[in-house]
């Protein structure tokens, strides 16, 4: 049998909005180069993240996480606030 990794894949975005109770909204780019034209392209996509304490406030950067099926479409939980939202700007 092999040992198997448990560590987490960790994604990184910029909440967009924290309407919601005990949920977020985080905007995840990618940026990858497209393999024929050799053009540097960017993907967004949203994932609504699972924040028990409403720590993250719209405009912060976060890391979150895959876990299991919380909701409809919410799979993902959040693991720490990297920068607060910049005040008074």
């Amino acid at each position: 049998m092999v040992a198997t990794d448990n560590k987490k894949r960790l994604f990184k975005g910029r909440v967009i909005s924290d309407k919601m109770d005990k949920t977020v909204v985080v905007l995840f780019e990618q940026k990858y180069v497209h393999p024929k034209f050799q053009k540097v392209l960017k993907k967004t996509k949203k994932y609504k993240v699972h924040d028990s304490e409403n720590k993250a406030k719209e405009g912060d950067v976060v890391e979150f996480y895959q876990v299991r099926p919380l909701s409809k479409e919410k799979y993902m939980c959040l693991h720490r606030v990297v920068t607060p939202a910049a005040i008074g700007i």
